[in-house]
Parts: structure tokens; sequence; C-alpha cells
């Protein structure tokens, strides 16, 4: 148990050191390491001497570095986000495809989504924000990246959607809505839930349980999620605004500021 506690604990000041000797004169971490593997004594001691001190200071000292490597990917991704500004990604957009806001929107917000991931319910909410603060202005393609292993009833949902929208793409979305909103009856009630949601939007259950596992509505959903992979998205949600990125779900401010420097240019 002390060798553990003095392994995690040396690990620790090792990734402070090195944090630290970014910014200012400091031994390296390889050097503060072999100092407290060859004398682990002045290490127990000091924890020894006050060990809640010593904790404090760790942690605070973990949290700092924790900020700062936060800041660093916030600045890496900033930069990434302009560079897709001057190279936007293409995303592949069908014919007949179900969508929200007007086609000749001019931007358009490809959402790659995972109906039972918790933070897609919150990017969902996110999405009806963005449309009613740019009406006519921005448009809203919903596609399917179900996360199977952990989102077992993701895939038969996502099914349905697409089924329903080979019938109406209104009625389409208003499934989205209800499933995305009903997300807790989802993970309890699972096809039934699903079901009694086609009903209540208007489309025909019969036929839409045949369409969902046919070969259109398949290859639709193989498309969406080797699209989501190749554009780098590896967890839901993630989406593209004019083929600028954005992974997680970000706050409406976070959209806004993208959602408006496309429309700066046009």
């Amino acid at each position: 148990m002390k060798n553990a506690l003095f392994k995690a604990v040396i690990g620790t000041v090792a990734a402070v050191a090195a944090t630290m000797s970014l910014s200012s004169c400091a031994p390296s971490a390889p050097q503060l390491k072999k100092v407290m593997e060859d004398n682990p004594d002045i290490l127990y001691s000091v924890i020894q001497k006050d060990p809640k001190k010593f904790l404090d200071v760790v942690n605070e000292a973990a949290q700092k570095a924790r900020a700062q490597e936060e800041e660093r990917f916030a600045q890496e991704e900033v930069k990434a986000r302009e560079e897709e500004f001057k190279n936007p990604k293409q995303a592949v957009i069908e014919e007949g495809r179900a969508f929200q806001g007007p086609k000749d929107a001019p931007v358009t917000i490809v959402e790659y989504s995972d109906y039972q991931c918790p933070f897609c319910k919150r990017g969902h909410a996110t999405m009806e924000q963005v449309l009613k603060e740019y009406p006519g202005k921005v448009r809203v393609v919903f596609k399917n990246f179900p996360i199977e292993r952990i989102h077992p009833l993701a895939l038969p949902a996502s099914q349905m959607y697409e089924a329903i929208a080979l019938q109406d793409i209104e009625k389409a979305a208003k499934f989205k809505a209800e499933i995305f909103n009903g997300q807790e009856e989802l993970n309890a009630k699972g096809m039934a839930f699903i079901e009694a949601s086609a009903k209540k939007v208007g489309a025909n259950v019969a036929k839409a349980k045949k369409d969902m596992e046919g070969e259109e509505v398949k290859k639709r959903i193989d498309a969406d999620r080797a699209e989501a992979e190749k554009f780098g998205f590896s967890g839901t949600p993630g989406y593209l605004v004019n083929g600028v990125s954005l992974k997680g779900a970000y706050p409406l401010d976070e959209f806004k500021k993208v959602i408006d420097q496309h429309l700066a240019k046009k």
C-alpha cells in the first residue's frame, strides 16, 4: 500500500514538475522523479509531518496543471476551427434527406447523434434553440451515429427515424423530438416507446416497421456512421456548421460564434 501511494505521488509530482517547467525555471520531471526515487524517505517525512497540507498542495498543483492542459486544448481547437473555415469539411446531403429549417438556408448544421446519449439530448435542445435564434437562416440535418456497444436502443430509434423520413420529413422531425425529450422512457420501455412515438407523430407505423429493416435505411445509417468517423468524430454528439466541426454538446453561444462568422461572410 505504501509503495502504491509512493508511486502515485511520484507520478503526480512529476506531472506537476513537467507543467511548471514550461513556464518557469524548475527541475525537470525526470530529475525530480529520480531524486524522489533515490531518497523516498524525503517524501515520506513530508507526508507524515502534515498529510492534509501535503495533499492540499498536490491537489491544487494538479488542478492548475489540468487547467493549463484544458487551455492548451482550447487554443488548439480554435486554431483547427479557423483552418476549417478556410477548408470546410464537405458532408454529403442526399436528395430527400430529412431536415429542419429552410432548404436554402445560408448555414447548414449536420448533427451526428445517438438517441440514447444524454449529451446528444442536450445537443438536440441546443439545435432547437439555434433554429429559434436564426429563423430562415439555419438548416439542421440529423445524421445517425448510434454507439451500439453502450446504447443498444439507439440503432432501432435511428432506423425508425429514417423509416418515417421516407414517409414525411416533418413527421420525422417530430419523432426525433419525441425520442430525445422522452429519453428516460426510451431507456425504460425500448421498442414500445419507439413505436408509440411513431404513432403519436402520425406515421404509418406498420409501414415504418417494415421499412426500418430495409436496405435503404441500412445504407443511410451505415453511410452516416462512416462519414462521422471520417471527419474525426469518435463520440457523440458531433456537428458540422457549414463544414466547421464542433465536437461535443457545446452551449448555444459556441454555435452562435461559428454561425455568426459564416453569416458575416455571406
